[in-house]
């Protein structure tokens, strides 16, 4: 055989023998998804510069999902036209029995952003594992499902530290040649241990709290976009449990929990929205608000979890919100109002200004004859 049809012949066999590689890897539900569209480069600001993120807290329900909990998200999305959409922790429950009934709970909040070509990503809250000793599936499996469709932008787990999913998404400017924003996603865990160091937590608040290794990452990713950009890039933090500050500044005061002092921290901090519930964090503050303080990168640190919680205010520079509940499925303020702080939180950015999260919004299913 001539020395050009040897080599014609091993290039089709190569070519062959890596076209079968991806499509045997691309159909295994087993392997591990990489993600199609987990590029940050995909994520940039509209040619006006103007950028929308819509948060989704607590959709919270399995595979038969309460349909008002999709229509208020197709709602939203349909009338807000975000570029962005982060499900932000415990969206599921624990009554799914097998892992086709995850799937199924999953593909049910999946498909409005699919559907509309909506870019997304999730964080992981509390529950998202209370279907894990029947269904075998953990938060590893379920980054894994969330990241195979095709507009998610999660990305695949990198370093190794405490939790699942902790991710930046850089967004470009409107001319795509500089990073203009960024979005952190953390994993605040679950529930504290049942002790340390033989003492156990009765009379505290028993939920997880963001780690050393987590704060360590941040502060040195951070300091790397710095340096690689020239600039502090401006973000946005999401998580599902908040920090302990959100109680500080409702209060303005980590000791006095007074309505005298509520007062005070309404024009203190310029807060708006309602705390129905105890902010319910972890038992230790391990020092994530300082770091985002001295770094100064970080324009609001939003979270869920408390679902008849919506206020937000300004803590010393850097926002603390809530986005309340989407899911229906989840419990609400109880009687006849039970589902009347159901709803989202929109952000809107601006890169031509110099605070880009220019304003943030809660919506609520009541707004939309969702009720």
């Amino acid at each position: 055989m001539p020395k050009s049809a040897t080599s014609t012949s091993i290039a089709a066999i190569i070519c062959t023998i890596m076209i079968a590689t991806v499509l045997i890897v691309g159909n295994n539900p087993n392997s591990t998804v990489q993600g199609k569209t987990n590029e940050n480069e995909k994520l940039q600001f509209n040619s006006d510069g103007k950028y929308k993120i819509v948060q989704f807290n607590d959709m919270q329900d399995d595979e038969d999902i309460d349909p008002r909990t999709v229509e208020l998200m197709e709602t939203v999305l349909d009338d807000k036209e975000p570029d962005l959409a982060i499900l932000n922790g415990d969206m599921t429950n624990g009554d799914m029995e097998t892992t086709e009934e995850v799937k199924q709970a999953i593909d049910n909040i999946a498909q409005p952003m699919e559907e509309r070509g909506v870019k997304w990503a999730v964080t992981f809250g509390n529950h998202d594992e209370d279907h894990t000793d029947k269904t075998g599936l953990d938060e590893e499996d379920l980054l894994e499902i969330y990241m195979s469709y095709e507009h998610n932008v999660n990305k695949p787990e990198g370093k190794d530290i405490t939790g699942t999913g902790n991710a930046n998404l850089v967004i470009k400017n409107s001319q795509n040649n500089r990073a203009a924003f960024n979005v952190w996603l953390f994993d605040s865990g679950r529930y504290a241990p049942e002790e340390i160091a033989n003492q156990d937590f009765e009379g505290y608040q028993t939920w997880d709290w963001i780690r050393e290794d987590q704060v360590q990452w941040y502060v040195e990713t951070s300091e790397k976009l710095e340096q690689t950009t020239g600039q502090k890039v401006p973000s946005l933090a999401f998580m599902h449990i908040p920090l302990p500050e959100f109680e500080y500044m409702w209060y303005a005061s980590p000791y006095q929990g007074t309505e005298e002092s509520h007062e005070r921290a309404v024009d203190k901090h310029q807060i708006s929205g309602e705390k129905n519930e105890c902010v319910c964090t972890g038992p230790f503050n391990s020092g994530l608000f300082a770091a985002m303080l001295e770094r100064g990168d970080v324009e609001g640190v939003f979270s869920g979890h408390d679902h008849i919680n919506t206020y937000m205010g300004d803590y010393y520079g850097i926002k603390l919100g809530y986005a309340g509940s989407a899911g229906f499925g989840a419990y609400g303020l109880g009687g006849e109002e039970n589902n009347r702080l159901r709803g989202a939180r929109v952000f809107s950015l601006d890169e031509n200004e110099k605070d880009i999260v220019v304003d943030s919004e809660m919506v609520f299913a009541e707004d939309y004859g969702i009720h």
